[in-house]
C-alpha cells in the first residue's frame, strides 16, 4: 500500500501551562459621590462614551446652594465693616499726625480694621469652601472612557458608599494571570504569554511585565501583569494565558497522522525490513499542539518515518511503500 510519510526531526516547542486571566484596564473608575442627596439629573446611559469632565449625573444642590448664599451674605457682611474700618483708621492716622486725637483712639482703630480685616478674609475662605462643595454635587467623568453599569434611579438617595457606575477606559489594558506558587522559582519578567479566547485560538502575544512580590493568600497564586493591546479585548474579559516557561528542541508529528484508541494514542511509523517496508503501530505520549502538529514527549525518535495518509486502512505489520 503506497502511503505518505514524514520524517521526524527536531522542531522548536514551547513548554506552558495555561491560567484564566482576566483583563483590566489601568484607566479604570469606580464612582461614588462624595456627599450625601437625592439624585435630580441622570445625563448618560449605560455604554456612553464620555469626555473628561463630562457631567453623569447631579445630587439635589438646592440645600448647599443655600448654604453658598448665606455665606455670600456673610461676605458681603464682612466686607463692609472692612471697609468701613480701613477708612476709618486712616482718618485717625491724619487726626493723630495734626495732634487732634490720642494714641490711644488711633490703636483702637488700627485694631478694628485689623480684627475685621481677618473677619472678611475667613468670610471669603468659608465661602469659597462652601462653593468647592457645591461642586461635589455634580459628578462628571475623571477621563475619557465607557460608562459601565448605572444600578442608581433618579429619586434615589445616595451616599459615599453608593456606586454610581464606573468609567473604564479601553485601552492600556493588562492581562492579570495567577501563577502557582509552585511556579514561583521560574516566573520572571519577559516570559512570552499567548493570550487565548475560548476556543483556544490566538488573540495576541505578549510578555511578562510585573510581577507581584506577595503571594495573594486567597488564590494562593502570584500575580503577574502582561500589557495587551488587541481591539479584540475588553475590560474585565477572562480569556486564557499560555505562560511559555521554555522553548526546547523536540520531535513533533502532523494531526493526521496521530489515531486514538480507548484513550491511548498511536502513530504508525514506516519501518524497514530487509529492503521492504511495513507498518508498525507505535504507542506516543503528545505535548502541546503546535499549529496543525503535536509535540511528542514520548515513543519517537529523529528520523523515524511517521505515515500520514491511509491510517484508517492500516494494521500492524501491513506492507507499505513509502513515497517521500
Amino acid at each position: 500500500m503506497p502511503v505518505q510519510t514524514v520524517t521526524v526531526s527536531p522542531q522548536p516547542v514551547p513548554r506552558s501551562d495555561e491560567y484564566v486571566s482576566t483583563i483590566k484596564s489601568r484607566r479604570s473608575a469606580t464612582i461614588n459621590p462624595q456627599v450625601p442627596g437625592n439624585l435630580v439629573k441622570i445625563e448618560v446611559r449605560s455604554g456612553d462614551r464620555v469626555k473628561a469632565g463630562q457631567l453623569l449625573m447631579v445630587i439635589d444642590p438646592l440645600k448647599q446652594q443655600a448654604t453658598v448664599a448665606t455665606q455670600k451674605s456673610t461676605e458681603q457682611q464682612k466686607l463692609a465693616v472692612y471697609e468701613y474700618n480701613q477708612v476709618e483708621v486712616e482718618r485717625q492716622r491724619k487726626l493723630f499726625a495734626a495732634g487732634v486725637t490720642s494714641r490711644d483712639t488711633l490703636d483702637q482703630a488700627e485694631q478694628a480694621y485689623k480684627n475685621s480685616k481677618a473677619d472678611y478674609e475667613s468670610a471669603v475662605a468659608s465661602r469659597q469652601t462652601q462653593e468647592n462643595e457645591l461642586d461635589y454635587y455634580s459628578i462628571r467623568a475623571p477621563f475619557d472612557g465607557i460608562v459601565g453599569d448605572i444600578p442608581v434611579h433618579l429619586g434615589d438617595y445616595v451616599s459615599s458608599t453608593t456606586m454610581l457606575t464606573t468609567v473604564d477606559e479601553n485601552r492600556d489594558l493588562e492581562a492579570y494571570i495567577y501563577i502557582p506558587t509552585e511556579r514561583a522559582g521560574e516566573v520572571r519578567p519577559g516570559l512570552a504569554v499567548d493570550i487565548l479566547d475560548n476556543s483556544g485560538k490566538q488573540i495576541e502575544r505578549t510578555v511578562i511585565g510585573f510581577i507581584s512580590p506577595q503571594v495573594d493568600d486567597q488564590l494562593q497564586g502570584i500575580l503577574a501583569k502582561a500589557p495587551v493591546h488587541s481591539p479584540l479585548l475588553r475590560t474585565e474579559q477572562l480569556v486564557k494565558a499560555k505562560v511559555i516557561w521554555t522553548t526546547a528542541p523536540a520531535p513533533t508529528v502532523p494531526v493526521l497522522a496521530v489515531t486514538r484508541l480507548g484513550g491511548q494514542t498511536f502513530v504508525y511509523v514506516a519501518q524497514g525490513d530487509n529492503g521492504k517496508f511495513v507498518a508498525k503501530q507505535r504507542a506516543v505520549k503528545l505535548g502541546d499542539t503546535i499549529g496543525n502538529s503535536y509535540a511528542v514527549d514520548d515513543g519517537l525518535s529523529i528520523g523515524d518515518k511517521v505515515i500520514v495518509s491511509g491510517t484508517q486502512f492500516l494494521v500492524d505489520g501491513a506492507p507499505v511503500q513509502p513515497l517521500g
